[in-house]
């Protein structure tokens, strides 16, 4: 996978875990140039120290970031000022090592929520990180991002524009806390057009609330979700007004390719759900029918038990708090109608469905009438592997 122009990556060893320097578990991206930044983060109270300090370097330089540092092992959440501080003495680290200024680059961790950083062990971590800048490649940046991901996630798109052909790439680390507002764990985009900053931020807030807005694999949402995009314009090509929406649906693609990889690699997960309601008296109501459902763990069980369970289904868009008719509720899954005028249908649908849900992708389609309201929401199944995981992750 090709890194867009005017970036360069690296990636090392720190053993934040405690288990020895068997992986890469800390990596930085330095553009060449001042880029275009955009940052949406976790709307959880309890935000990490990397989250408010990269919030901070935000606002002061949004045309003029330098670079993102990313642990993983170690979240800095509930830490206090004392996490704060050793956040910022991260990055100065990361700036000496790369020769950029501390207040240019974007902090993100990701790991255990409430250990202090090993402030010994970043140290000792800083030679090989500035000896690896450059040399790394984005696959090896995803990895060194992973926590209990099964695969490194990365997606990548070029855009023909009148100017010329510009790259995006983009990474992200994530499996478990999914369910984000406004962000998912640690991502980012880097991108070699030249394009206006406001413009880039304005797009950059759309495309993460049509993908990684709409995705859901537990229902809880970090303390560290972070989703940054980087505009370096190295590629000295300007993307124009007009060409705008070319670049923003590129993006959205790759967010979207990216949210999707989330969803299949759910701790433990073997399904991913393409949920859709359609007929809602209003967006809003089809949201909180999607979620209600995508959030059931009964209905994730029946999904991981290849079980068409319909009863859960209905039930949970009974008490999602949307306003419907029952009676004009449809149920179909995988292209069976399950579910209609009060009433389950006559269909065979436990031998109908079961080639179907065997397979990894599973659509629900829920009608709720005949108003304007939909929306989509990608979930995951619920597993044993997820409580086996989640109940051992401090072990």
């Amino acid at each position: 996978m090709a890194l867009p122009q005017g970036f360069r990556l690296a990636a090392a060893a720190a053993d934040f875990r405690g288990k020895g320097k068997t992986r890469d578990d800390l990596a930085l991206v330095i553009s060449e140039r001042p880029a275009a930044a955009a940052g949406v983060f976790t709307t959880n109270l309890f935000r990490a120290a990397p989250v408010l300090v990269a919030q901070e370097n935000l606002a002061r330089a949004p045309e003029g970031i330098r670079g993102i540092l990313i642990n993983s092992g170690q979240a800095n959440a509930c830490t206090g000022e004392e996490g704060l501080a050793h956040c910022r003495e991260t990055l100065d680290m990361a700036a000496k090592a790369a020769g950029v200024d501390a207040g240019s680059l974007l902090p993100a961790s990701t790991g255990v929520i409430g250990a202090l950083m090993d402030m010994d062990k970043w140290r000792a971590a800083m030679p090989d990180l500035a000896a690896s800048l450059g040399h790394a490649d984005l696959e090896r940046f995803a990895r060194a991002i992973m926590t209990t991901d099964a695969f490194p996630k990365l997606a990548e798109a070029e855009l023909a524009l009148d100017g010329g052909t510009v790259r995006l790439a983009g990474v992200a680390k994530g499996a478990g806390m999914i369910c984000p507002n406004m962000a998912t764990m640690i991502s980012l985009v880097l991108c070699d057009a030249d394009v206006d900053a406001a413009a880039w931020r304005s797009m950059f807030r759309r495309a993460a609330d049509a993908t990684f807005n709409r995705v859901s694999v537990d229902g809880d949402t970090s303390t560290n979700d972070s989703l940054f995009g980087l505009a370096n314009g190295a590629s000295g090509i300007r993307v124009t007004e007009g060409e705008l929406p070319l670049l923003e649906e590129a993006l959205t693609d790759i967010l979207g390719d990216l949210a999707y990889m989330l969803v299949k690699d759910g701790e433990g997960a073997t399904k991913v759900m393409h949920i859709s309601v359609t007929g809602a008296a209003s967006d809003a109501d089809a949201e909180r029918v999607a979620r209600t459902v995508g959030h059931s763990q009964l209905v994730k069980t029946a999904m991981f038990g290849r079980d068409p369970n319909w009863g859960r289904i209905v039930a949970a868009a009974g008490r999602s708090g949307a306003t419907f008719d029952p009676d004009r509720l449809r149920v179909t899954l995988c292209g069976v109608t399950l579910f209609h005028d009060g009433r389950p249908t006559t269909e065979d649908f436990d031998a109908l469905l079961r080639e179907p849900l065997d397979g990894t992708d599973v659509t629900l389609d829920i009608s709720l009438g005949d108003g304007p309201g939909a929306a989509r929401l990608l979930a995951s199944d619920l597993s044993h592997a997820y409580v086996s995981l989640n109940a051992d992750y401090r072990s």
